[in-house]
C-alpha cells in the first residue's frame, strides 16, 4: 500500500517522465525510435500492398500477416509519435482522459498481435497435419472468425483497465515514470489499497499472453511430432522450413515479456531507465522486424521488392 502523507486529488493533466534519469539524453533517444517509425511504417505497408497484389499470397498463411501488419501499424502509430512529442519537444503533459485511452489501446493492440501469432501458430499446425484439408480448415469464415475472436478478446481483457484507473482517487503525485501511460504506472503512483489492480494487471497477462504462449508451444509440439514421423530428412526439412518466419517472429515478440517475468522471479531489478526502455521495446522492435523477416523468408515478396527497387533505378 503506497504511502500517501500528502496525496493529491485525482489530476485533470499527467506528465509523462518520458525515460526518467535520462532527461537530457532524450535528442538521442529519438533518433532511433524515429528511425524504428519509419521502418515500421515502410515495412508493413510494404507487406499489406505486396499481399493484396499478389494473388499468389492470397492464402491463409499470408492474409493473417496481413492482420498482424495492420496491428503493427496501429500499434506503433498510438505509441511513437507520443514519444517523440515527449522527446523533441518536451510535451509530456497528457490529459487523464488521453491517458485513459492511451491506457487501452497500446495494451489491446499488443494483445491483439499475441492472438494474431497464435493464430498463425494454429495455421501452421493445420499444414503440418491437414495439409490436404488446409484451405478448408481454413476458409475465409474461419479467418473472420479469428479475427473477430482475436478483436474480442483484447476488448473484453483491457476495457476493465481504464475503468479501474477512473476510480483512483488520489495520488502521490501527477509525474508518470514512463514514457507513455501504462496501467501499473498509473496504479504505482496511486494511494490506498491497489491490490484488485495487481491482481487484474496479473489475470491480464495470464489471459492473453500466458494463454498465447501455452497454446503456441503446444502447437509446435504437435507440429515437431508431425514432422518427425515423416521418413525423408528432406521431407522435414521442407516441413519446418514453412515454420521458419513465424518462430522467429515468435522469439522475437515474446522473449522480452519472459526476460521480464524471470527478472522478477529471481529478484533481479532493473534500473527504472533500463525497464522502461525494454518496455517500450515489447511494442516497437517486433513490428519492425516481422516484415523484415517475412520479407527475406519469403520468395514472392523478395521479387517484388526486388520489382521495385529496379523500377525505381530505371
Amino acid at each position: 500500500m503506497p504511502s500517501c502523507n500528502n496525496s493529491l486529488p485525482q489530476p485533470l493533466i499527467f506528465i509523462l517522465a518520458g525515460i526518467p534519469g535520462l532527461d537530457s539524453s532524450h535528442g538521442f533517444f529519438s533518433v532511433p525510435f524515429f528511425l524504428i517509425f519509419v521502418i515500421t511504417v515502410v515495412g508493413n505497408v510494404t507487406i499489406l500492398c505486396i499481399i493484396r497484389m499478389e494473388k499468389s499470397l492470397h492464402e491463409p498463411m499470408f492474409l493473417l500477416l496481413a492482420m498482424l501488419s495492420g496491428v503493427d501499424l496501429c500499434l506503433v502509430s498510438v505509441t511513437v509519435p507520443r514519444i517523440l512529442g515527449i522527446f523533441w519537444m518536451d510535451a509530456k503533459e497528457i490529459s487523464f482522459d488521453a491517458c485513459l485511452t492511451q491506457m487501452f489501446f497500446i495494451p489491446s493492440f499488443y494483445v491483439m498481435e499475441s492472438g494474431i501469432l497464435l493464430a498463425m501458430a494454429f495455421d501452421r499446425f493445420v499444414a503440418i497435419w491437414y495439409p490436404l484439408r488446409y484451405t478448408t480448415i481454413l476458409d475465409d469464415s474461419m479467418l473472420v472468425k479469428m479475427a473477430l475472436t482475436v478483436l474480442a478478446r483484447a476488448v473484453a481483457v483491457l476495457t476493465p483497465a481504464p475503468i479501474l484507473a477512473k476510480r483512483l482517487e488520489s495520488f502521490q503525485t501527477h509525474i508518470i515514470g514512463y514514457s507513455y501511460c501504462a496501467y501499473m504506472a498509473v496504479v504505482m503512483i496511486a494511494c490506498g489499497d491497489i491490490s484488485n489492480h495487481i491482481i487484474y494487471g496479473l489475470m491480464v497477462i495470464v489471459a492473453s499472453v500466458g494463454f498465447d504462449l501455452f497454446f503456441i508451444i503446444l502447437s509446435y509440439g504437435l507440429i515437431l511430432h508431425a514432422v518427425f514421423q515423416i521418413p525423408s530428412w528432406e521431407a522435414r526439412g521442407k516441413a519446418l522450413s514453412t515454420c521458419g518466419s513465424h518462430l522467429c517472429v515468435i522469439g522475437l515478440f515474446y522473449s522480452p515479456v519472459v526476460f521480464s517475468v524471470l527478472a522478477q522471479i529471481l529478484g533481479y531489478h532493473m534500473a527504472p531507465h533500463l525497464q522502461i526502455i525494454i518496455d517500450n521495446l515489447y511494442f516497437l522492435v517486433p513490428p519492425m522486424v516481422n516484415p523484415l523477416i517475412y520479407g527475406a523468408r519469403t520468395k514472392q515478396m523478395r521479387e517484388w521488392v526486388l520489382r521495385i527497387f529496379h523500377c525505381q533505378r530505371d
